[in-house]
Formats: C-alpha cells, sequence, structure tokens
C-alpha cells in the first residue's frame, strides 16, 4: 500500500495530556511532544514555562488520513480543551498552556476554521472560542521525559489529569449527557435493562449472536462505533463475540465482582453503557480476547449505508 502519511499540531496546554486521546488508534503513526509557535531556537523545558520566548506545549501527529482523517483529529482535539480560557489551560497558566491548532496545509485550514465556526455557532460554550488557528512552524520535540508521559508515569498522569482540572472539565462539558426518561422512551426494556442496569440477555436468543453482514456495530445509546464485523466470530456462547473493539479507546473496562465471579465488565468510552465483558478465551492468533456483547447493546449499521449515517471514515477496515 502507498501510504501518504501527513502531519497535524495541536497546541492544548501540558503536552502530557494531549498524547493519550490520540495514541494508539488506527492510521496514528506517531505523537511527539514539543514546542512549538515561539521565536527561540532549541528551547528547553524550563525556558518555555519561564520565559517569554513565545513557544506553547504541543504535540505533533504523524497520520494516516486515509484510516483517520484530519477532521477526527481536530473533532479529537476540542474535547481535550476549555477552548475559551485565553490565559492557559485549567491550573496552567500562561502563554505557553494556550491553546491553538497549527495547520500544515490549506485543506487542513479549511477544516480548522470550519470546526471552530460550528462550535461559535452551536452556543456550546457562553464565552468565546479564543483557541487561535495559526500556520505551522517549527517544531522542537521536548526532552526524553516528557515523552509518553501519560504511559511512562501513569499514576502521576492521572493524579494531575485530574487535579488540574481537565479531567472534570471534559466529563462535564463534552461527556455524553443522558436522559433517563429519554432513553426509557427509545430503547425497548431489554435494551434499557442491559446498557443502564448491567442486566444480561439470553443466550442464542438475541439478535446478533448469529449475524454475519458486513458492517460496523454501535452503542445503542450514544450510537459511538464499536466492533467490526471484521473481528466477529462464532464464540458458540450464544452472544456476539468480537476479538476486539474497532479503537481501544472506544470500551472501558472495569472489575465486576457480582454473581460470586470476578470478571472485567466492558462499557462504551463515551455513554458508559453496559456491553458485556471480555475474557481471555478467544483465538490465540488475534490477541486471545473474546469481547462478548450483548446484542440488547448494539444497533448494527450495514457496510453499504455507513457513509450516509456518518461512519463513511470508517469504510477502511473492509478494503483488502
Amino acid at each position: 500500500m502507498n501510504r501518504q502519511l501527513q502531519t497535524a499540531t495541536f497546541a492544548g496546554g501540558c503536552f502530557w495530556c494531549m498524547v493519550e486521546p490520540f495514541d494508539e488508534r488506527p492510521g496514528i503513526e506517531s505523537i511527539t511532544s514539543g514546542y512549538t509557535g515561539g521565536h527561540t531556537e532549541n528551547p528547553t523545558y524550563m525556558q518555555v514555562i519561564t520565559e517569554t520566548t513565545g513557544h506553547k506545549e504541543a504535540v505533533q501527529i504523524i497520520y494516516d488520513p486515509e484510516i483517520f482523517p484530519y477532521e477526527r483529529l481536530v473533532e479529537l482535539f476540542w474535547k481535550q480543551i476549555d477552548p475559551t480560557d485565553a490565559g492557559g489551560q485549567f491550573a496552567d497558566r500562561g502563554e505557553s498552556y494556550s491553546t491553538a491548532i497549527y495547520y500544515h496545509n490549506e485543506e487542513q485550514r479549511q477544516v480548522a476554521e470550519e470546526s471552530k465556526r460550528q462550535i461559535e455557532q452551536s452556543g456550546f460554550f457562553k464565552d468565546p472560542i479564543v483557541t487561535e488557528i495559526l500556520p505551522a512552524k517549527t517544531f522542537y520535540p521536548a526532552e526524553d521525559k516528557h515523552q509518553d508521559y501519560y504511559k511512562n508515569h501513569s499514576y502521576h498522569y492521572k493524579r494531575y489529569k485530574r487535579g488540574s482540572g481537565r479531567a472534570g472539565f471534559i466529563k462535564d462539558h463534552w461527556g455524553f449527557k443522558k436522559n433517563e426518561e429519554e432513553l426509557k422512551q427509545r430503547l425497548s426494556d431489554i435494551q434499557y435493562k442491559v446498557t443502564q442496569e448491567n442486566a444480561t440477555e439470553r443466550p442464542f436468543q438475541n439478535e446478533y449472536h448469529d449475524h454475519d453482514e458486513e458492517g460496523i456495530y454501535v452503542d445503542i445509546v450514544s450510537k459511538e462505533p464499536l466492533f467490526s464485523s471484521q473481528d466477529k466470530y462464532d464464540a458458540g456462547c450464544g452472544w456476539p463475540s468480537f476479538t476486539k473493539p474497532i479503537e481501544k479507546q472506544q470500551v472501558q473496562e472495569q472489575t465486576d465482582a457480582t454473581h460470586g465471579m470476578i470478571r472485567t465488565e466492558v462499557r462504551s468510552g463515551e455513554a458508559d453503557s453496559h456491553l458485556g465483558h471480555v475474557f481471555e478465551d478467544g483465538p490465540k492468533d488475534q490477541g486471545g480476547l473474546r469481547y462478548c456483547i450483548n446484542s440488547a447493546a448494539l444497533q448494527f449499521i450495514p457496510k453499504d449505508q455507513m457513509e450516509q449515517e456518518g461512519y463513511g471514515y470508517l469504510l477502511h477496515l473492509f478494503k483488502k
């Protein structure tokens, strides 16, 4: 395959927190923390945060636009920040922590401008959107200790993200908003009980356990994409089984000690819907995991309807 990789650059406050949301997604080749937008060559971390170098902390992403379009990168960027804060981000104050989208070509500029215009017109925020959209400038990688900080210092990173106020802001402002009455009216009885009350439907007596059409399975509550038919297989258990989610960030795992067992529960990333459980008895040549999911938690989108339903960016899953 002749892949044409591209570069995206985002400043979203502390660069520790701007790696995790993008990392290990399909089509993302690399993410580097660093500094950009200033006038000092090869600045150090201490220079950027204590002196007037003009730089912002930023991340530079190398990606495959055929798999992970720039529009999705920009959408993810907005959901990590407070775009109304001109003085920094959350607990981090000063120019080096202010936000910006740095475009590398005209197409990126247009996408970024349009996305900002949509947020402004949505009325989602009462205050003006102050995130700048600027031409890309020289990017200087940060010191090694700042690279992949969320992985290498996970305990401190999680404490920092919560303590700085970023985690709470993202949940309160960008998280999926549930309306219990609307859900009760929209969902069937079993769909509501499974997704909202952690129920389990009967094996072999559910919609998708033997379903083999090409397409994707989305959360019945939020419509976020979760699993692909490409990763579905017959595990003989009576529920839809998958070897992996489309993107690992779309599912969350937590310990389930109910019914006298210790299991790993699977929930959707955005809506926090109960989906099912994941076990370590899946196909060994495909990672060894079995995501055993309730049909009632899913809605199937056929491959030939994905474009019109807004999932066209995932059609790459079905390319040979």
